[in-house]
């Protein structure tokens, strides 16, 4: 089976041969998967009214476990945006009655940011979305691929993921 990158990894070898574009084999395809990813991603968030932004806020308190809250340090660590930018998430959902800021009970100048049951519903419902678009990507390959495939990516990102002070 053919795709769009051989194609294009074709047309490389050809106009320049003194180039190895094997690289390309590899990550040309996983940036379009990346592309329709985020088109699914996109499509499973607006099915149920979420902002992907507003969907990582959401599930990083729901993944918390009960009692589902963070503090905004957290939130930014989890979701890697500044505090400014947290600041203003965190305002927009509890507008939309998403999450509620909380005294924090061991620092009485912080807060907490809880999920509300309106939230914790929305971000249930759309990661359900998010699985079924994900599943449909990966529908060509057996359990097995998948899990090779997960492995081979894992070698790649682990690298990036433990490096300090890089996310």
């Amino acid at each position: 089976m053919e795709d769009e990158v051989d194609r294009l990894v074709a047309a490389w070898r050809r106009e320049r041969p003194d180039l190895d574009v094997e690289p390309l084999e590899v990550l040309s395809r996983v940036s379009r998967l990346a592309r329709h990813l985020d088109r699914a991603r996109r499509l499973a968030f607006t099915e149920h009214s979420l902002e992907p932004w507003e969907f990582d806020v959401l599930t990083s308190l729901r993944r918390a476990g009960a009692p589902y809250q963070l503090s905004p340090g957290q939130l930014l660590t989890q979701t890697l945006v500044t505090s400014g930018t947290m600041t203003n998430r965190i305002d927009r959902l509890a507008k939309k009655s998403l999450v509620e800021r909380l005294p924090d009970p061991s620092d009485r100048r912080g807060v907490l940011v809880r999920l509300t049951p309106e939230g914790q519903d929305r971000a249930d419902q759309a990661l359900a979305g998010l699985l079924d678009q994900e599943r449909a990507l990966l529908s060509e390959l057996s359990r097995a691929q998948r899990a090779e495939l997960a492995g081979l990516l894992r070698q790649l990102t682990a690298p990036f993921d433990n490096v300090p002070g890089v996310g």
